[in-house]
């Protein structure tokens, strides 16, 4: 097993970190403070990143033939997925929430990367789309979508309202999860892209959060929201047998990018620990960590959580660009890089005291940024029902 970042990345990951440092820290505190203020100096980057990555964005991930036959042909890959996580990771040693709103980064771009057709890949690959599936009362539970797409003609008719839409107000597309028929579950949920003016869609209200402020969460409304029938992501048909399976390859795609977030922030919460520190630490990595100062064994402690984290999640990606599916290795790197991203940013302002408190620094920061890392795109308890489900072979039925 060669555990090495491929030669071919290096240069992405110096980009993104050079970003990082020389871009988002120097106005990480001032979005941080001034929410929903739209942070300009993001538009030049946003230009010199569009051609970075394999897939063209850094959350875009990678599209195309998903079979067998295309697979044996490409053979092993490092590509798209990969990319972004990389990327991501990079870029996230700096701030999330300036990730989370560099225009043409959205997380519906994984969305359409994950189940878009060709044809669509041309229309909406270079848009910045957003993505809406949580819902008022449905909470984690995403196949409970209440929001209806009724096809009229050469159009869908959506009526619904989605909530906790990452860069919603801003975004030039949104990607809305719809059913085409409660009655027949979710295996009638499908994805649609709503352009941004479209007649019906409202934006209600702007969220204000205790993290990843300088990303604007929104409130939307879709009342008779008419969308093309050439929207509809992917394939019209509804197919029992295959059930969720279909919308769920968007989350394929996304968890491991979410894992790969707080895997950023956490490595920059460690580093700085270690700098604040420097003058009481030394730490002995050949010596057990019983044998070190108490504070040099939680440093050690943490730095291999966040190993672990780091890897769990390149795996997913890499498994994703293979085209092996990757379900349980997507929610094992969720569910891991979640809570450890938000355990060791909280020891980190722990033990660096008054200094980790303190608005002189940005561990604080960074403490409220990674809680949201534990929570959206599915919480810390979805992720393990589902590494339960997968792992016990039981369907959403059987294990609750």
């Amino acid at each position: 097993m060669n555990l090495e970042i491929p030669k071919k990345f290096k240069p992405i990951i110096t980009a993104a970190r050079t970003a990082a440092t020389t871009v988002f820290r120097p106005i990480s505190r001032k979005y941080d403070e001034h929410e929903h203020d739209y942070p300009k100096e993001l538009d030049l980057l946003a230009s010199a990143l569009d051609g970075m990555a394999d897939g063209g964005n850094s959350l875009g991930g990678a599209s195309g033939d998903r079979s067998e036959k295309k697979q044996a042909e490409l053979g092993v890959r490092n590509g798209g997925n990969m990319s972004s996580v990389l990327n991501i990771m990079a870029m996230c040693y700096g701030d999330v929430g300036l990730l989370l709103t560099i225009p043409r980064q959205g997380l519906g771009n994984a969305a359409i990367a994950a189940v878009a057709n060709d044809e669509q890949m041309k229309r909406f690959g270079k848009m910045w789309a957003a993505m809406a599936i949580t819902e008022p009362g449905t909470g984690s539970d995403s196949a409970n979508i209440q929001t209806t797409a009724r096809k009229d003609g050469d159009h869908y008719i959506l009526n619904g309202d989605k909530i906790f839409v990452t860069a919603g107000e801003r975004a030039d597309a949104i990607v809305v999860w719809a059913t085409l028929d409660k009655k027949i579950g979710r295996a009638a949920i499908k994805s649609f892209v709503v352009e941004r003016g479209t007649p019906g869609m409202e934006l209600v209200r702007l969220e204000t959060k205790m993290g990843i402020r300088a990303s604007d969460t929104a409130a939307i409304s879709f009342t008779d929201c008419r969308v093309p029938a050439a929207n509809l992501l992917g394939s019209p048909e509804v197919d029992v047998k295959k059930g969720f399976a279909g919308v769920m390859e968007t989350f394929d795609n996304t968890r491991p990018y979410v894992a790969a977030m707080a895997v950023g922030v956490a490595e920059a919460a460690i580093e700085l620990t270690k700098e604040l520190l420097k003058e009481k630490i030394n730490i002995n990595y050949t010596s057990p960590a019983n044998n070190l100062k108490a504070v040099e064994a939680e440093i050690v402690k943490m730095e291999a959580d966040y190993e672990a984290a780091r890897l769990l999640a390149i795996k997913a990606a890499w498994m994703a660009d293979n085209r092996i599916p990757n379900s349980t290795e997507a929610s094992i790197s969720k569910a891991k890089a979640g809570r450890v991203g938000s355990a060791i940013t909280l020891k980190c302002v722990e033990l660096c005291s008054s200094m980790g408190y303190s608005e002189a620094y940005l561990l604080e920061k960074w403490a409220r940024d990674s809680k949201i890392l534990d929570i959206f795109e599915g919480t810390q308890q979805i992720q393990q029902l589902i590494v339960a489900r997968r792992t016990l072979g039981l369907s959403s039925k059987e294990l609750k």
